[in-house]
């Protein structure tokens, strides 16, 4: 069987974060934890326990974030974030299927490459779907 890319992050857009966090921890127990400029004024969900890796300890869960609702088509949808070994590699094959690779925060072909988290880029797929790719940084 060939390897498969886990999904490993989802994010949501928020237009009020204090209220969103209230939200996701009254109604399912979720940590939610606010980042700073550095890291985009970033909302974290944590909804499962994590190792000193950072990595969920259950395996199949995964962990979220809502960054910032902006008045722009096609931008406040929720998308998934898969994680890829090679993402150079990855943004070939997704071209070479039918989707369109997005780029980073910094425009279309732009990968950003997030402090401790690895490098990222958004999609689209051959429907339309917009999600991300993420190459993790190693960890040690």
């Amino acid at each position: 069987m060939a390897k498969m890319d886990p999904v490993v992050h989802f994010e949501m857009p928020a237009k009020d974060k204090k209220r969103v966090a209230a939200f996701y921890s009254s109604v399912f127990g979720w940590n939610m934890n606010q980042t700073g400029a550095d890291m985009g004024n970033y909302l974290l969900a944590q909804t499962t326990e994590t190792g000193d890796n950072m990595m969920p300890k259950t395996p199949g869960a995964i962990n979220g974030g809502f960054f910032d609702w902006q008045d722009k088509e096609g931008f406040n949808i929720p998308h998934l974030v898969i994680s890829v070994e090679n993402l150079e590699e990855a943004m070939k094959k997704v071209e070479e299927a039918g989707g369109k690779v997005l780029g980073g925060s910094g425009g279309p072909g732009k990968i950003d490459d997030i402090p401790g988290v690895g490098r990222y880029v958004s999609f689209e797929d051959s429907e339309g779907n917009h999600a991300g790719m993420l190459q993790p940084s190693p960890r040690g």
